[in-house]
């Protein structure tokens, strides 16, 4: 279980509490911890038993702070180019946004909850994910920096930038060490699936 998940977005809107409550599974629900209905700067995603699921931050990113907040997630990062449009993309977020899985996300429907309010702030107003001990992708959600740590299994979207400044999306096998290692260099591996 990843300890922290974001998004990683460009603007500054606050998303309308309404809504995000339209999106979660009936049986949750989200209460304003700091700030108000209408200016929140985190919350708390419980079930309606009162079971926390995940404490959710909002904090506006003043002009280049994302950028030394996420240095150390990339200083081992051998895929060049997915590096390099990193540190370009998070010189220009303006909010990030923190969800921090708490014991009762093993609840039923908890860790559905927790991503529908991920991707409810995704969609919303774009940005980037990066999760702890996992990685970041890209705007379209596909990953581009290998971070999981230990044997991982199953299948992985991602996608490397190639030589015209494009992603190419794929599916890898988590599961092969040849395909983690060309991803990792920032290569389309080899037998990973192209996704057109």
């Amino acid at each position: 279980m990843p300890q922290l998940i974001r998004v990683l977005s460009e603007s500054d809107r606050l998303p309308p509490l309404e809504e995000l409550r339209r999106v979660l599974p009936e049986s949750f629900d989200v209460a304003v911890t700091d700030g108000d209905e209408e200016s929140w700067h985190s919350l708390e995603l419980r079930h309606t038993d009162g079971e926390l699921v995940a404490l959710i931050e909002r904090k506006l990113a003043e002009e280049g702070s994302a950028i030394q907040e996420f240095t150390p997630h990339l200083n081992n990062a051998i895929a060049v180019r997915a590096t390099e449009w990193l540190k370009h993309y998070l010189s220009h977020v303006r909010t990030i946004y923190t969800l921090e899985p708490m014991q009762a996300v093993n609840v039923p429907d908890g860790w559905l909850a927790l991503q529908m309010a991920q991707a409810y702030i995704w969609k919303k107003f774009g940005g980037i994910l990066q999760a702890d001990g996992e990685g970041f992708t890209n705007r379209e959600g596909q990953h581009i920096l290998w971070q999981f740590e230990g044997q991982q299994t199953g299948e992985l979207e991602s996608a490397v930038m190639d030589d015209s400044g494009r992603w190419v999306p794929f599916t890898m096998d988590m599961d092969d060490p040849e395909q983690v290692e060309s991803f990792r260099r920032g290569e389309i591996p080899q037998g990973a699936r192209r996704i057109a």
